[in-house]
């Protein structure tokens, strides 16, 4: 059986997402959470994910965020006029990467991972990125190096496709794209990262979530990193992100009975 890592991502973006990953990860249907430290009273969920008894303790991470409508810590990528973080777009090349300011991404990165370590009373076992954003020219470096520095145990997330495999859709084609340079710069600092990557999709697609989930198994070896993104849909995530429904329905796919029975079609068990 190749054991894998299904990691859900946002955990503390609001209370609901919160609340779907703890039952997911005491029912052993999850083996890592990301933890997103720029919300208010995060440290609360923290705590509660700290007390939820699992069959499989989970990996925690940090799921660095400077992107999206959230203040930063301490610095912004680049300048706002309402001093939060600004939309992913914008740290895109050219103009992104020319007007990054590599330095507060550094500063805020490790920031976060301070928090984290407050929180937790620990360094995060991995690192990765809201948006893919640690993925981006003039990110990475920065983001690296903050992660090198402050949490050099941790692994970080590429997001390429297994050698080999072809990456599905065009969304994880540009990823893949994007992770090539990034895995090149990990290597060069000595920075662990996972051998493979699944999970992104159109989430504006009808999908039945059961397929999708299939079809990111398919040639993930071992240690390799499935996303997720489950949640209960409730007030503080509608003000916060625009990806809502899809969040239950992923949910709903990882409590139910036809989760295992994939895992075991696949020759797939949790790491």
């Amino acid at each position: 059986m190749r054991r894998i890592i299904v990691c859900a991502d946002d955990y503390a973006l609001s209370s609901g997402v919160s609340r779907a990953i703890r039952a997911l990860v005491s029912h052993g249907r999850l083996n890592a959470v990301s933890v997103m430290t720029v919300i208010p009273g995060f440290e609360q969920e923290c705590a509660s994910l700290l007390s939820t008894p699992s069959p499989i303790p989970p990996a925690i991470g940090l799921h660095t965020t400077l992107t999206g409508s959230f203040a930063p810590l301490t610095a912004l990528p680049l300048a706002t006029p309402d001093g939060k973080f600004p939309p992913l777009l914008k740290l895109l090349p050219p103009l992104g990467f020319l007007r990054i300011d590599r330095k507060a991404i550094k500063a805020e990165t490790k920031a976060q991972i301070a928090a984290f370590r407050k929180a937790f009373g620990r360094a995060p076992d991995f690192v990765d990125g809201h948006q893919h954003v640690q993925l981006m020219p003039g990110v990475r470096v920065p983001f690296l190096e903050a992660v090198s520095e402050a949490a050099p145990k941790a692994w970080v997330r590429q997001c390429g496709a297994a050698p080999g495999a072809s990456a599905h859709g065009g969304k994880a084609r540009f990823l893949e794209f994007l992770s090539r340079g990034f895995r090149r710069r990990a290597e060069k600092l000595g920075i662990t990262f996972n051998p493979a990557f699944s999970g992104a999709y159109d989430f504006s697609t009808a999908e039945n979530f059961s397929a999708l989930f299939a079809r990111f198994l398919d040639g993930l070896p071992e240690r390799g990193v499935v996303m997720c993104h489950p949640g209960f849909v409730d007030a503080e995530l509608v003000a916060r992100d625009s990806l809502t429904d899809r969040r239950e329905a992923e949910y709903k796919f990882l409590a139910g009975k036809d989760f295992p029975a994939v895992l075991a079609r696949a020759g797939a068990t949790l790491a």
